[in-house]
């Protein structure tokens, strides 16, 4: 919302204090303002013109005209100006020799097409108010002649552009800005919905009278609309320059009159208009839903297929609006337009955003109903807009209005005048509260003091003091304007902003004594650490991915990767699924990367992934909000919900060794993959195992299918699949726009949190010596190295020996003819230690040959040099 300074003081008594302070003093009321331009302040010397003459002159390639232009002075100026957009007679800005533009542009006296240009006729872009070259600025007819035009027009503004959050509605207009900036400096506010409204002729207040009829179908799309007529509207009517000025300091190009009053009006007050020519409307106007096949071509000159649950505006003829978004053509009003309808109205805010994220059509109209409008605006708004069509546009008012409307129930929020005290955890008084609440416009009341007007204010005489209310219990009717303010938390937060949330004191929590973390919580940070530790760099993206994912990563039909949870609301309808896998996001963020000159990465992402249940319900129960859920219906809830594990990934691309003086980088191949896994596990206090597999998206002859083992490190627990890790399909890297030998990892972490053999522990730091044990093993070529080791730790837990092995290293591979064909040679070595001693060399021996004999009874091992 971009607020002109000048604006809010017309309704805002601020003092004089610089546009810095202003947007300070609003920040420390929770509107977080973005920028202050200073706007127009650079450009001096423009004074406003009378056209006396127009010569067109000929021979050249496009229109010419020398003009005479009187600005006070005792003898006109002759002028070259390009622009046709005037005549003798129009009042123009002019800008002399010395006079300075936007940008410092200094005019000055030259000759062109033969004539001497005595200054300039200036466009709107040369003020620097709005884009448009195509024309210079018409004034009204009441600019005065000689006067200088930047403080006629009030050129020099200082602009507040702020960023209003969803639940602050009211403050997408100066009337909600400028309530708040009174309220921050305790000076007078003009409520603009109520001023200008005295000008009106007798009988506008009345719900009758020759006024366009008009009624609501459907109470659940609009619960108020209002119709008012003005009649003999002069087309060639000009905006007041002022008006123009402001609508482009807000950002809004000014285009007619009518146009103009009604988008002066939206941003004045926050209440949407729109402008029907009465002579293109036909029988009587209908809010309701819109009907199968019907169609509307917007003012955007699209065509639209309206949905059923569409929001429209209709006469007898069909839509004639899309209600709250925007108008249609057949019925806009143009040039020659005289008899108006404006129409003012309280459209559903749900229906509203639904629409206009349906039809990917945002106006400044839908920003503001989507956010929620105050229901008692349509009425003064549009009599507003009457008026002042009355009085810039000679046209006359038909007396009342169509007021069509549905009732709506007040919203009465009872809140223990404390609670505030007790949500800021310090002490404001039932007087402060009280006041601030009156302030942001609220009615308050002590309790059960019925549907009354406001109590305790000074000098009403009604009611009891307004400190003995039932147990110190307050009634608050919010205004009409605060639709957001619905339970006593959020008048909570009311006072405290208005107070000063620097005021609330910062104290540290105190941790509850015998508690901390839980264990899956210091699971997840030594997981985490893991991952950095070994250079992986954290990523989150987005959970949400598309059915082009899974065909990316080449999942087969019958995949249950593929079962995905739809969203009935999805952010963009390219991915509207929730994830299963965590790869596709770590891969787009693995391109993004690469694209921005970043060639070796590692990264990894921990997050949720959701997978449906087999038989659950498509949708879940609604609960009551009368009391809370009973057991049964949470079940049923949670029966709904899909399983969400929490997994862990990793990708790797270029070198995972980086090159330099020592030589050259490793490029990161399948193995680094593998060894991810590997190294959460260990770090979590976990054993892993892994086997050749074959699994999309992962290429078929690299990748390992990893496995947890739910028991001891000894080797003798269940196995349980937890991941898959290995170099990525070519096709999938293809699909993917990936480097080549792209690898990749991931894992379930839930199951991971579920084997946690509880708290890691730091080794104990044994004073003997280690000793080594080399054992060179023969098997098989298809037998995995993974499966070896696992024989050789099991046979040295058989024997009683497991708290003597440190590690157990794979530190060569051989085939060759001295192995024999099909045979591959194993050679690892046995780290060995005892906490209490120096081991002998009969011991190390013997928990050698306890885990030879294992291995060659589970794989046929053959020790080599036998």
């Amino acid at each position: 919302m971009r607020v002109p300074l000048s604006w809010l003081r017309e309704w805002a008594a601020l003092p004089d204090v610089h546009t810095r302070e202003v947007a300070a003093r609003l920040i420390a009321a929770g509107l977080n303002v973005e920028s202050v331009a200073e706007v127009g302040h650079d450009i001096r010397g423009v004074t406003i013109g009378v056209v006396l003459a127009i010569e067109e002159l000929t021979g050249f390639k496009k229109p010419i005209r020398y003009c005479q232009v009187a600005t006070g002075g005792a003898e006109p100026r002759g002028i070259i100006c390009g622009a046709a957009n005037f005549a003798v007679g129009s009042r123009v800005p002019v800008a002399p020799p010395g006079a300075v533009l936007t940008g410092g542009f200094e005019i000055t006296q030259r000759t062109a097409y033969g004539h001497v240009s005595d200054g300039m006729i200036c466009s709107a872009a040369e003020l620097g108010l709005w884009d448009d070259h195509s024309g210079i600025v018409v004034l009204e007819n009441a600019a005065p002649v000689g006067a200088g035009f930047a403080d006629y027009a009030g050129l020099g503004d200082d602009v507040l552009d702020v960023e209003v959050t969803p639940d602050r509605a009211y403050c997408i207009s100066i009337r909600g800005m400028a309530r708040e900036a009174a309220t921050a400096f305790g000076v007078q506010f003009t409520d603009p919905a109520d001023a200008g409204l005295t000008a009106l002729p007798t009988g506008w207040q009345a719900e009758d009278g020759g006024v366009y009829p008009a009624r609501i179908d459907d109470p659940t799309a609009c619960d108020r609309f209002v119709l008012r007529e003005v009649t003999g509207l002069d087309p060639a009517s000009v905006t007041p320059i002022r008006m123009r000025t402001r609508l482009a300091r807000a950002g809004m190009r000014p285009v007619s009159l009518a146009v103009d009053i009604t988008n002066y009006l939206m941003f004045e007050l926050g209440q949407p208009l729109h402008a029907f020519d009465k002579t293109k409307l036909t029988g009587t106007v209908v809010v309701r839903r819109a009907r199968p096949g019907e169609k509307l071509e917007t003012l955007d000159h699209v065509v639209r297929t309206l949905h059923p649950e569409d929001i429209v505006i209709a006469d007898s003829s069909g839509p004639v609006s899309l209600a709250g978004t925007m108008g249609g053509l057949n019925t806009e009003i143009d040039e020659t337009s005289t008899e108006l309808v404006i129409e003012a109205a309280h459209f559903s805010a749900v229906g509203t955003a639904r629409m206009s994220r349906r039809h990917r059509l945002s106006s400044e109209a839908s920003y503001r109903f989507e956010r929620g409008v105050d229901r008692e605006l349509p009425l003064p708004a549009s009599a507003k807009a009457a008026a002042l069509l009355a009085q810039l546009g000679d046209a006359t008012v038909v007396p009342g209005c169509t007021h069509a409307q549905v009732p709506v129930k007040p919203v009465v929020i009872s809140m223990a005048a404390s609670h505030p005290d007790g949500v800021a955890g310090m002490t404001y008084g039932r007087a402060v509260v009280e006041r601030r609440l009156r302030q942001i416009g609220c009615e308050v009341r002590p309790a059960g003091h019925g549907a009354g007007g406001p109590v305790g204010g000074p000098g009403d005489g009604q009611g009891p003091p307004a400190g003995r209310g039932v147990d110190g219990t307050i009634e608050v009717l919010p205004p009409s304007w605060r639709p957001d303010l619905t339970s006593p938390n959020d008048l909570a937060e009311e006072v405290i902003r208005l107070e000063g949330y620097e005021q609330v004191p910062v104290r540290l929590p105190r941790a509850p004594a015998g508690r901390g973390l839980t264990q899956a919580q210091r699971t997840r940070r030594t997981v985490s650490r893991a991952f950095g530790g070994c250079g992986y760099v954290e990523v989150l993206s987005f959970p949400f991915i598309s059915s082009a994912d899974f065909d990316a990563l080449q999942l087969p039909a019958g995949d249950p990767r593929r079962r995905a949870v739809r969203l009935a609301n999805p952010l963009g309808d390219d991915e509207p699924l929730m994830r299963t896998t965590l790869l596709p996001g770590l891969l787009r963020t693995l391109v993004r990367n690469l694209g921005r000159g970043f060639g070796d990465l590692a990264l990894y992402e921990m997050g949720l992934v959701y997978l449906p249940r087999q038989g659950a319900p498509r949708h879940a129960s609604r609960l009551r909000v009368d009391r809370g859920p009973t057991a049964d219906e949470l079940a049923a809830v949670d029966a709904a919900l899909p399983e969400q594990p929490l997994h862990g990934a990793v990708v790797l691309a270029g070198n995972r060794e980086p090159a330099g003086w020592w030589g050259f980088g490793r490029p990161a191949v399948w193995a680094d993959a593998v060894q991810a896994a590997r190294d959460i596990a260990a770090a979590a206090n976990v054993g892993l195992t892994e086997t050749a597999a074959q699994q999309l998206p992962w290429h078929p002859g690299r990748c390992a299918q990893l496995f947890l083992l739910t028991g001891t490190a000894a080797g003798n627990g269940e196995l349980r699949p937890a991941g898959f890790a290995g170099e990525l399909h070519p096709r999938v890297v293809a699909a993917f726009g990936l480097p080549p030998r792209t690898c990749a990892m991931e894992m379930d972490l839930s199951l991971l949190e579920s084997v946690v053999r509880g708290p890691v522990q730091a080794p104990k730091l044994a004073t003997y010596p280690v000793a080594t044990q080399d054992v060179a093993l023969v098997v098989p070529a298809p037998v995995p190295a993974a499966e070896v080791e696992d024989a050789l730790r099991a046979g040295i837990a058989s024997s009683g020996s497991a708290d003597l092995l440190e590690a157990i290293k794979l530190f060569d591979v051989y085939t060759g003819a001295q192995v024999g064909e099909g045979n591959k040679s194993l050679a690892y070595t046995l780290r060995l230690r005892a906490p209490d001693h120096t081991l002998t060399a009969g011991e190390a021996s013997a928990v050698r040959e306890a885990a030879v004999a294992e291995a060659v009874r589970r794989v046929g091992a053959v020790l080599r040099g036998n």
